[in-house]
């Protein structure tokens, strides 16, 4: 009993230590060639937002503004979509062995594993979508969430 206790307790500590890695983070998301970049948390709060000035059409503030305002949402979304990823990457470990999930914690047994490839780099992850101004789907909650670009 008492080493179960102590498992318990140490797969607590390690999952306390995980949620702060995620809050820690800082992910990137781009849309429309880098023309707009921002950078989110690991838990999709929005840090920073940066526009280049060649988004901008002088000639045509109106479409301008709504040009960016997509492409704000759409980097704003691949942002999320890197943030999905690294979510699952980092709290997949706690899934395995676990069917259901445990009481009161969230079912994360239907995490998929991890994704490809090594991470850009400690605590930075980025998701593009350089298709220019349309936004990509928003996550429906339907499980098919998009996925971060290229």
């Amino acid at each position: 009993m008492q080493q179960l206790l102590a498992a318990a307790a140490a797969m607590q500590s390690q999952l306390m230590d995980a949620q702060q890695e995620l809050a820690d983070a800082e992910v990137l998301g781009t849309a429309g060639g880098g023309l707009v970049t921002v950078t989110v948390n690991g838990q999709g709060e929005l840090l920073d937002v940066t526009i280049q000035p060649d988004a901008i059409d002088p000639a045509d503030p109106a479409e301008s503004a709504e040009s960016i305002a997509d492409l704000v949402l759409a980097a704003y979304r691949a942002a999320c979509g890197a943030v999905d990823d690294l979510q699952q990457q980092t709290m997949a470990p706690f899934a395995a062995g676990l069917p259901g999930g445990l009481p009161g914690m969230p079912d994360l047994s239907s995490l998929t594993g991890m994704p490809g490839g090594a991470a850009p780099g400690p605590g930075v992850a980025e998701g593009q979508d350089d298709a220019g101004p349309s936004p990509a789907e928003p996550d429906d909650g339907d499980g098919d969430a998009p996925t971060s670009g290229d």
